[in-house]
C-alpha cells in the first residue's frame, strides 16, 4: 500500500476521469458581445508586476485577490472597492512557502468562490505548476491545504508537466474547474474538472476541450487563463491566447455544453502604451446584458512576468441579433 501512495504521489497519475458536460445553458440566443474598454488602469503597478485579479462580491462591495510579482516570487494580496474602479489594499495574504509543495516562485495566479459564507481560493502553487486551495471566512486569514487539490495527469497525458491558471464557479450543485495543462512538449491548452466538495476532483476524460490556433493565429503558442461564464443560452469562455511572438490577447469563445468550443471573438488587443503587447488574466462578474471583466496588461511581451503588469477593466455587452 505505502507503494503504490508513493507512485501515485511521485506520478500525480491517480486522479479520477468521468465523462461530464456543464449544466443546460437554456434556449439559444443569436447576438455577439461588443468589446468597451475604461481608458488606463483601475489598478497601478504595485511592484515589478501586478497581475491576474480575482474578483468576487463581498461583505457589500468587492473583494479581489490579485497577484504581485516583486522581482524574486508571486505572492497574493488582498484589494477592497464599492464599485470596482477605487480600490483599497489590504495585506498580502499567501506566499510561497519553500518547506512545502509550492516551493519558493509562486502562490498567486488564483480564482475564487464564495460557497457557503467561506471564500474558496484556488492558486497555481510549485515549479511545475499544481493547483492548491486556501480558505478563509474574513478575507484577510487563509489556511492552506497541505497538498495540492489538482496535480498533474499521468505520463503521456495533456497535463503530465503542469497544471495552472483556475478559474471555478458553482452551478446545480457542483462545482467546475477550468485550468491550463501543459503536456512534455510544452503545449499549453485548457480542460476541465469538477467536484462536489471543492477538494476531491474528477477531471474531464476528453480533456483538453480548446486546442492550440493554426500558424499566424492569437493562440498558436498557448491558451491560458480562463475565465467562464453562463448567459443567452451559451456558455462563454474569455481565455489569453500567446502568439509566436509572446505578444498576448483575450479571445471569446462558447459553448453548449462546456466540451465543444466555438472561438468566434471579438479578440480584444490593447490599445494603449500601458497594455500594447499583453492583454490576461480576465476576472468576470456577468450580469444579463453586460459582462464586467477586469483583467491584466502589459507593455513588453514576455510569457510571464517583468511585464511592467497593472490592473484594467472593460466591459463584454450583449448585442442581439435583429
Amino acid at each position: 500500500m505505502k507503494k503504490l501512495v508513493w507512485i501515485c504521489l511521485a506520478l500525480a497519475g491517480c486522479a479520477r476521469y468521468a465523462d461530464f458536460t456543464l449544466p443546460d445553458a437554456g434556449a439559444p440566443q443569436q447576438g455577439a458581445y461588443l468589446w468597451e474598454p475604461r481608458p488606463g488602469p483601475v489598478i497601478p503597478n504595485r511592484a515589478v508586476d501586478t497581475l491576474n485579479p480575482s474578483i468576487v462580491a463581498w461583505k457589500g462591495g468587492l473583494l479581489n485577490l490579485l497577484s504581485v510579482y516583486d522581482g524574486k516570487g508571486w505572492h497574493t494580496e488582498a484589494a477592497t472597492s464599492s464599485d470596482g474602479f477605487a480600490w483599497t489594499y489590504g495585506t498580502r495574504v499567501l506566499s510561497p512557502d519553500p518547506k512545502t509543495w509550492e516551493g519558493s516562485y509562486i502562490a498567486a495566479n488564483g480564482a475564487t468562490l464564495l460557497r457557503n459564507g467561506e471564500l474558496l481560493h484556488y492558486y497555481q502553487g510549485g515549479d511545475p505548476p499544481r493547483i492548491g486551495l486556501a480558505r478563509s471566512t474574513d478575507g484577510a486569514t487563509f489556511r492552506r491545504q497541505p497538498e495540492p487539490v489538482v496535480g498533474f495527469g499521468p505520463r503521456g497525458s495533456w497535463d503530465e508537466r503542469g497544471a495552472a491558471d483556475p478559474y471555478v464557479f458553482e452551478s446545480g450543485g457542483r462545482i467546475y474547474l477550468f485550468y491550463l495543462g501543459q503536456d512534455r512538449a510544452r503545449r499549453q491548452r485548457l480542460g476541465l474538472a469538477m467536484s462536489r466538495d471543492g477538494l476531491t476532483w474528477t477531471k474531464l476524460r476528453q480533456n483538453p476541450i480548446m486546442e492550440l490556433g493554426g500558424p499566424g493565429a492569437i493562440d498558436e503558442n498557448g491558451l491560458g487563463e480562463p475565465a467562464v461564464w453562463q448567459a443567452h443560452g451559451w456558455w462563454w469562455i474569455l481565455y489569453t491566447g500567446r502568439a509566436r511572438n509572446e505578444v498576448r490577447r483575450m479571445a471569446l469563445a462558447r459553448s453548449r455544453d462546456g466540451i465543444r468550443w466555438e472561438k468566434t471573438g471579438p479578440v480584444i488587443s490593447g490599445t494603449e502604451p500601458w497594455n500594447s503587447k499583453v492583454v490576461c488574466d480576465a476576472t468576470v462578474i456577468p450580469s444579463e446584458d453586460r459582462v464586467r471583466v477586469w483583467f491584466g496588461g502589459g507593455d513588453v511581451a514576455l510569457p510571464a512576468e517583468n511585464l511592467h503588469g497593472q490592473i484594467g477593466y472593460g466591459e463584454l455587452v450583449w448585442r442581439p441579433s435583429r
